[in-house]
Order: structure tokens, then C-alpha cells, then sequence
């Protein structure tokens, strides 16, 4: 993979006097979390090779509050989002793109009573409209016919109702995607929602990323695909959890297409 990526900044554009197709929503994890920053780093790949005109916040972007509010931390949340909206409202930010499903439920979904009014967009569905626009072109090359199966993210699927795109890219890699019993509307939570990734188990018998990723692996998938960086993590640990390191990669949609392109 070539290093030299191409990330200008809403503030470099704006000095240059353009504005940008869109603006890139890197997000929390995908900004500081090391297996997330592959997936920022394969998206930008496909978005320089594909010709799109886009920009990131860089040191401007905040944490959406996406956590606070789901911890019920009403007032953070609102401070946190105020904040983003006079940055976004300043850039003139119109359509925003982000590989993060509660990134993007919350711009999407709660920005726009508090005066954020933007077009939001899941990377998988930028990547879906790169490709029907010819922007784009796949061909499976090291995936073809392999096993995948797609985890649907909550905030993705049933909280938006956007499960077809992440599936027709899957299938445009010529791979075998196989479907695991919950799945699409009757997904399961991958354990991490609701900013459970950031505290401790409660008491139980079992954690819900090792039931998701049991659900993964009864496709007997070569790869658990994945369209967030928290479903990530879960599904990553529960793959390490069940010792099938090495024989299970999980992988994001968005790096499936980097690694088919040889970016």
C-alpha cells in the first residue's frame, strides 16, 4: 500500500477558496484507534484514487457525543454537539461521509434539531454510489469466491435502514457471501452500542461479542466482514476469544475494496 495519501483540511481548502464534494467524518476511533486507522487510511485510498474532492476537519473535529448521550449524558452531549455544528455551519459543510455507523446516526439523525442540518452518508453507501457512478471499479482479484459474512452495525442497519449497500459491494468482489441467521433487521448487537465498549461486563454468562461472533462463525466464513470500527473490535476479539486467529480476518468493507484494488 502506497503512503502518500492526500488529506486536506476544510481550513486548506477553504484558504484555496474551494469546497470540497465532501467532508470526511474521520470519527473517534477511526482518528486515534490503531485498527481503525487502517480503515480511515484504506477509505482515503479508494477516495484519492477514485478523483473525489474531499476534505477531513483534522484537529477541528470533536467527538460527536455519540457516547455521552448514549450514557445518558444529555448536557455533554449537547455541548459536544453545538460545538461540531458551529464548526460545520462555518465550513458551509453540505454532505458529509463517515466510516462510523453512530457518527453517522448522530449527524444524521440528531445534529439537525440543534441547527446541523447536513446530506449524511455511510462510507458504504459513498462507496456503493462511487461504483454505480463507474467512479469506481472492483474486481474481486484475492477475494474471489471466498466466504464472507456481513455483520450488520445497529446504528447502520436497524436504526437506518441501510443494509443492501455494504452486501452489493461484497458481492461485486465476486466473493460467496454467505448470511448468518440473524442478520439484516433481526441482526444482533455486536456488544459495543450504547457506549458499552467503554465499561465493564455485566454479570451473565456469556458476552455478547462471543454470541455474535459464534453466529459469524457457524457460516464457517473465511472472512466476518464489518461496517464499524466498534463491530470491529467485538468481532476481533471474539475471533481471538474462540482462538481462530489467522483462520478468520475481520476486515471493513472499505478495506476489502482498498485490498482488491492493490491501493
Amino acid at each position: 500500500m502506497s503512503e502518500n495519501l492526500i488529506v486536506p483540511t476544510m481550513a486548506e481548502m477553504l484558504a484555496q477558496g474551494k469546497q470540497p464534494e465532501v467532508l470526511f467524518w474521520v470519527g473517534c476511533a477511526g482518528s486515534f484507534d490503531d485498527r481503525a486507522k487502517k480503515i480511515t487510511k484504506a477509505f482515503v485510498q479508494i477516495l484519492n484514487r477514485s478523483n473525489v474532492s474531499f476534505a477531513v476537519l483534522g484537529t477541528e473535529e470533536s467527538c460527536t457525543g455519540d457516547p455521552a448521550k448514549r450514557a445518558g449524558n444529555e448536557f455533554l452531549f449537547q455541548m459536544q454537539a453545538m460545538m461540531n455544528i458551529e464548526v460545520l455551519n462555518a465550513y458551509e459543510a453540505k454532505k458529509i461521509v463517515t466510516a462510523c455507523p453512530h457518527c453517522f446516526n448522530t449527524l444524521k439523525n440528531e445534529y439537525p434539531e440543534l441547527g446541523g442540518k447536513y446530506e449524511v452518508i455511510h462510507h458504504t453507501e459513498f462507496l456503493k454510489s462511487l461504483l454505480d457512478d463507474g467512479r469506481l471499479t472492483i474486481e474481486g482479484g484475492q477475494f474471489k469466491g471466498k466466504r464472507i459474512t456481513f455483520h450488520d452495525p445497529c446504528y447502520l442497519g436497524r436504526a437506518n435502514n441501510v443494509y443492501e449497500a455494504p452486501r452489493e459491494l461484497i458481492l461485486k468482489l465476486d466473493a460467496e457471501l454467505v448470511e448468518m441467521k440473524r442478520s439484516k433487521a433481526n441482526g444482533l448487537c455486536c456488544g459495543a452500542g450504547g457506549a458499552q465498549m467503554f465499561k465493564d461486563a455485566e454479570a451473565g454468562n456469556k458476552e455478547i461479542n462471543i454470541e455474535r461472533t459464534e453466529d459469524a462463525l457457524e457460516t464457517k466464513p473465511e472472512i466476518i466482514a464489518a461496517g464499524c470500527p466498534f463491530c470491529n473490535t467485538m468481532m476481533t476479539d471474539g475471533i481471538k476469544n474462540k482462538e481462530k486467529e489467522g483462520d478468520v480476518k475481520v476486515m471493513d468493507i472499505a478495506e476489502l475494496i482498498a485490498n482488491a484494488q492493490d491501493l
